[in-house]
């Protein structure tokens, strides 16, 4: 596959389906933004898209904090899935669909998907023993294990040993046809350091792993023995599968793949990688699916350069920071700051440095200032000069010209720090632009055909950038466009979504002279930090 250009003619995004022990956390948040912008770019584009988000709801793990909550286990699962959709909504994340694992639908589809399984095959009944995470909802290798035997993902948590009868997936049996798919589809885990770490772990021989669980409640029964309860990660992946499936759908496995399958793109985080890129396509493969086009496991979030947790009280609240900042500026943070795919850190002194830097200074006093000119310069409209009367070499023409394709090839392969640095460079030279040409200086000397060139150029460049920025700043993107004169809401991308209008609006010099401008106003007020 080309990640830069996927084949299929339908796009589906997917985030994890997050699991509901706890309400979201910043991480949670960073992921489904991330998902949210693919999403509204390929919208953007014209594309027939769907972005899926949802929770993971079964499992011990689940059934315990119910416990402690002293909720029944549904109850518990119905007020943290609203958590997740209120922040989600904070965020400005339009998803098309919200999978939960506990719906009766999904149910049908995990029936449906164990039968086939089973008639190729490949799920026996045998022991299990071993050191179990909770948390992880996994079976952990010793050699694995940290001091008394805590697990590495969650060190405070001590692992449990179990010795169970249950039913196993032959994951053993795709070792060869999991390395072979590896390879010739070498785009399919991403970044590379992702690749790297799952060919390794492959490379090391697989085993075949439970997929249910004895004495837990919460969960679907085994088809073939309602003794057992499925195992969640078997349980949780099929949640992908059934958002699929359009609301009038009756739940069976030919609607759910008739128009979405294969998806596109699964965006997760690094910490669950082996189970979408090495037991999810070994579980399509035994069922007979098309593979998935690219999981991308992106890398984890630190504050202030330390690790967050509530034993060291410095967790980030997602719902506090929006409501602090506005849903635009934590979008646009943790997308230009963060490549994503590497690690990155959450310091608020620095946060409120770069939105002020770019968005309150370079892109809206740019806007405002040119706005300014225009209003005394030319009766508040754009300058009436065609952009082919523009020469080719002039320098914001130049940059313009050039900027879609490099955004194109970075939105399309999650570079989205790429993206936004590309776009701020044409806003940074737009602001040298004016100092260096001083149009205020060209309009006492009377150099009309100059001033028109200048003003138009800057104010095009504006809109070009605001387009381009608009997946991820739709509410700033927005203001702009307003200003500019134009009546576009680019919250309500779907509106936009024409191929002839993204061709001519990603590129530069579509202003048209003499549209009426509005009045200029800051498009991002500068933020001072304020303590919690």
């Amino acid at each position: 596959m080309n990640s830069n250009y996927p084949a299929k003619k339908t796009f589906t995004i997917t985030t994890p389906l997050y699991y509901v022990n706890d309400l979201p956390h910043i991480g949670s948040a960073y992921t489904t933004i991330a998902a949210d912008v693919l999403a509204r770019y390929w919208r953007l584009r014209g594309e027939e898209v769907l972005m899926i988000t949802g929770t993971d709801e079964h499992g011990l793990k689940i059934q315990r904090t119910a416990q402690e909550r002293g909720k029944d286990p549904q109850t518990h699962c119905d007020e943290i899935v609203e958590g997740f959709q209120t922040l989600w909504h904070k965020l400005n994340i339009q998803y098309d669909r919200f999978s939960r694992t506990t719906a009766a639908k999904h149910h049908q589809i995990v029936q449906e998907f164990f039968t086939r399984v089973w008639e190729n095959g490949d799920i026996y009944q045998g022991v299990q023993k071993g050191w179990y995470c909770v948390s992880c909802e996994e079976f952990k290798e010793e050699r694995d294990l940290l001091e008394d035997r805590r697990c590495p993902i969650h060190p405070n948590k001590s692992t449990e040993w179990r010795d169970e009868n249950n039913y196993f997936f032959r994951l053993s049996k795709y070792q060869d046809s999991l390395e072979t798919f590896y390879s010739e589809n070498p785009d399919f885990i991403q970044p590379e350091s992702r690749r790297n770490e799952v060919l390794s772990f492959v490379a090391r021989g697989l085993q075949d792993f439970s997929i249910s669980r004895v004495n837990l409640d919460w969960g679907f029964p085994v088809p073939t023995d309602p003794e057992h309860t499925l195992y969640v990660w078997f349980d949780a992946l099929l949640g992908y599968i059934t958002a699929l499936l359009d609301p009038e759908d009756s739940p069976t496995l030919e609607n759910a793949l008739a128009k979405w399958w294969p998806i596109q793109t699964h965006l997760i985080g690094k910490d669950i990688l082996r189970f979408h890129t090495v037991y999810w396509p070994a579980m399509l493969m035994s069922a007979g699916l098309p593979l998935p086009g690219r999981v991308f496991g992106h890398g984890f979030l630190t504050k202030d350069g330390m690790k967050m947790g509530k034993s060291l009280g410095n967790t980030l609240n997602p719902y506090e920071l929006v409501d602090r900042y506005g849903a635009d500026a934590v979008r646009y943070y943790f997308l230009k700051e963060i490549e994503f795919g590497k690690d990155g850190d959450f310091n608020e002194t620095r946060f409120i440095n770069v939105l002020n830097a770019d968005l309150a200074n370079d892109l809206g006093n740019l806007l405002n200032r040119t706005l300014g000119m225009v209003r005394k310069y030319g009766q508040g409209q754009v300058p009436a000069i065609a952009p082919n009367d523009i020469p080719d070499d002039n320098p914001l023409k130049t940059l313009g010209s050039s900027l879609k394709s490099k955004v194109d090839r970075h939105y399309n392969d999650l570079a989205y720090s790429q993206a936004c640095e590309a776009i701020l460079d044409l806003v940074q030279s737009s602001n040298k632009y004016i100092d260096e040409q001083a149009p205020w200086t060209l309009y006492k000397q009377g150099k009309q055909e100059a001033l028109a060139e200048v003003l138009y150029s800057v104010l095009e460049s504006v809109r070009l950038a605001a387009y381009l920025l608009s997946p991820i700043i739709p509410d700033i993107s927005t203001a702009i466009y307003s200003q500019l004169g134009f009546s576009i809401d680019f919250n309500q991308v779907r509106d936009l979504q024409n191929p002839i209008s993204f061709e001519r609006h990603a590129q530069w010099g579509i202003l048209p002279g003499q549209q009426t401008l509005g009045t200029p106003k800051p498009v991002f007020q500068r933020l001072e930090l304020i303590e919690a």
